[in-house]
């Protein structure tokens, strides 16, 4: 299917996902709707594919392969978030459409794949920061992953690490999926910022599954030594 140059309305959205369904994988369908745990269809196609064909579509007429986009199938949300990674256009056209996206986001693996592909962030961090932060203090659980999640793919440098401890503390909100993310979120810093994140364990405002969890991760982690496997136990509660 040519995604480049397809003219997009009614009938060929309908046949954009009759050829989705054409590339269903029976097992891998399965195996992903067990891990996403979701009522909403799951075809069963794998991420780089998404990918390439967001990529084709965000080559064409994106915006209204948007305007058509629905919600019914798993894939089609994660392809409309991973055109909103590809396509070319300044901030506030970007930010709007991404913040209309964010508010579809009904599962944890749409939220992490798109994050994951917000490559144009690695130029424009300042620039998409003070919108990253005020998805933290959402009352969407999702948009509070998202902001989490943006910030341990994108902002763990220097002169932003201080604020990301207040910021995480600042996260009230006791969803699963939040607090997970929470916990990814400080095991990374502890990989990347060791000694403050062990400061931060010792005093923060975390409830305790959420510290415990954090440390689980860290401990889980390859690229952690087994001393400081060992000795992070003792910031467990």
């Amino acid at each position: 299917m040519d995604l480049k140059s397809i003219v997009w309305n009614d009938e060929s959205y309908r046949e954009f996902i009759e050829y989705l369904i054409s590339l269903e994988d029976i097992n891998y369908q399965k195996f992903h709707s067990n891990l996403l745990g979701i009522e909403k269809r799951v075809i069963g196609i794998r991420t780089p594919k998404l990918k390439e064909l967001a990529k084709d579509i965000s080559k064409g007429d994106w915006k209204e392969f948007i305007k058509y986009s629905q919600n019914t199938y798993y894939e089609e949300g994660v392809i409309k978030g991973l055109v909103l990674g590809f396509i070319k256009v300044d901030y506030e056209v970007r930010k709007g459409y991404i913040d209309s996206f964010i508010a579809e986001i009904d599962n944890w693996a749409t939220c992490d794949i798109v994050v994951g592909n917000l490559k144009f962030l690695k130029k424009e961090k300042e620039r998409y920061y003070e919108f990253i932060k005020e998805c933290t203090s959402s009352d969407n659980p999702w948009k509070i992953r998202f902001g989490l999640v943006t910030l341990l793919g994108y902002y763990l440098e220097d002169r932003y690490i201080d604020e990301i401890f207040l910021l995480c503390s600042s996260v009230t909100n006791r969803e699963y999926y939040v607090k997970m993310a929470q916990a990814w979120l400080i095991s990374i810093m502890f990989i990347k910022f060791r000694d403050k994140t062990l400061e931060y364990l010792k005093n923060n405002d975390l409830d305790s599954w959420t510290q415990n969890k954090a440390i689980q991760k860290i401990r889980e982690s390859t690229r952690v030594s087994k001393e400081d496997k060992d000795f992070i136990l003792t910031f467990k509660r």
